[in-house]
This record gives C-alpha cells, structure tokens and sequence, in this order.
C-alpha cells in the first residue's frame, strides 16, 4: 500500500520567480547573460522565500507533522534549501533522499528566458501552449503529463519501501501538479480546468502543501487508497483552503465516453 499519509510540499519563492514576476510587469532586466547562464537548478530562495518555508515548517510542527518516517526532496537547490528550513525533527535514524525524479519539469531552451523573449524566438511553441497545457511541451523539455509518468517511479517506491508510513516530499509546482494527476486520476477537462482557475483552493503557490491520507479524517477508519485530500498555503491561509476534500475518481460507462467524444465534432468524414 502507499503511506498513510503523504505531505507535499512546494518550495518558497525562488530567484527565478522573483525575475518571471518583476518580467510579467514589463522588467526583463533581471534576466543577464550571468543569470541565463546558471541553469535554473541553481536558484536559491528569495528572502521571502526563505520565510514562507519557515512559515510551511511552523504549519506542519503545529498540525502534528513535526517528524515523519521518511524524507524526500528534490535535487535542486531551491527544494533542499526549503526541507532544510522547515525545521522537521529527523531524529538520529532519518535523513533527507535527495531524488532525482522529483525534479522541476525540464523547460528545455526556456528554462532561463523571460516571456517576452520565449514570445519572440518561439512564437508556434506559445501558441500550441495556449491550445493543450498538459501535452504541449517547450522546446527541448517536457510535457506535464511527462512528468506525471516520471512522478510514477516515485509512487513505484513509496508502494514498496513506506507502506503504513507518514511520507514528506519537497519539490516544485508541476511536479505537485503531476502527483494530482496520477493520485487523483485526474481526467484531462479536470485538469484543464483547475489550472485555468485563478480561485487560491486551486492553485499550487509557493510552500503550498498538499496532504493526501489514507486515514478518514471524520471516523479515522483506514482505507486502501487515498480517500481524502487537503490544500493550504500556510503563509497565506484563507477560509477556502485547509479542508479535507473526498477524491472522487473519474469512471465512464460506454454511453459516457460516447457523449464526450460527441461534443468534439468530426471534421473529415469518409
């Protein structure tokens, strides 16, 4: 079985998200020939970054996650500078895994460009983005469901090594995103609509933590999936977030799938 419980965690802003924020609002100055030559694994976290982790670590230790049985973050700077400032109480038996499938998703000859300049070099690409998000992959890199069928060597080993474990993972926003999909089942139209949403439930901010448990929250039965999920932001919390959501996957009977193929009308025929 999986863990019962399993706490994904985002890293705090980032360097990178300090320069795409300043660049959305018309600076592209942040981004030099020194800093395009740091690949994007590089960055470190922002002062603010640093105390939304601080916030993130407080959160956990004050909700009953101060330790868990076993630690993963990604490889990249930003990830371990995060695990590391939450402050969790490894105890003298746990260390961090440092896993390499839990890296941000590779945005190829992206990675440290600014919009303006993706827009103007890679025009076709921003517009095939705008049509499919999660199939469309930048040039060189990777698609989000690519990294969905990545995250699947990690679910391979939280299945064999931490059944009946509390589990942490430090990592990146599509990456979290990709753990929706696969924990979720999420269907493409879920997907879609969910990254579209600008409502904070539904976002994947930075030190965001997602929470899936085994354990019924309201009986405290245990079942044999994840049942139940939350979503919070502990450096920003709102009434709308932090409530344990039931997890309904997505079946079809043959009229379903039929129906939806139906909304999506043919344009050749023969």
């Amino acid at each position: 079985m999986m863990p019962i419980d399993l706490v994904l965690v985002r890293h705090g802003e980032s360097e990178g998200n300090v320069l795409k924020k300043r660049a959305e609002k018309g600076d592209s100055t942040g981004f030099t020939e020194e800093f395009r030559a740091r690949h994007s694994s590089k960055f470190r976290l922002s002062d603010k970054g640093i105390e939304q982790a601080k916030a993130a670590g407080a959160w956990l230790k004050a909700n009953g996650f101060a330790s868990f049985d076993r630690y993963y973050v990604s490889e990249y700077l930003r990830a371990k500078e995060t695990a590391g400032l939450l402050g969790l109480d490894l105890g003298p038996d746990h260390r961090w895994f440092a896993e390499f499938a839990l890296r941000e998703r590779d945005y190829g000859l992206w990675d440290t460009m600014s919009f303006e300049e993706r827009t103007r070099k890679f025009e076709d690409y921003v517009r095939h983005q705008q049509r499919d998000g999660k199939y469309w992959m930048p040039p060189g890199g990777e698609s989000i469901a690519e990294v969905a069928q990545r995250f699947g060597r990690v679910l391979d080993t939280l299945h064999r090594e931490c059944s009946d474990m509390r589990v942490v993972i430090v990592s990146h926003g599509e990456v979290m995103w990709a753990a929706r999909i696969r924990l979720e089942r999420m269907a493409d139209e879920r997907f879609h609509e969910l990254d579209a949403s600008e409502a904070k439930r539904d976002r994947i901010r930075n030190c965001q933590i997602i929470h899936y448990t085994r354990r019924d929250p309201h009986t405290g039965r245990l079942k044999h999936k994840y049942d139940w999920m939350r979503s919070l932001c502990p450096w920003d919390p709102c009434p709308e977030t932090d409530v344990w959501t039931p997890i309904v996957r997505p079946t079809y009977t043959n009229e379903d799938l039929l129906a939806d193929v139906a909304r999506y009308p043919r344009q050749i025929s023969g």
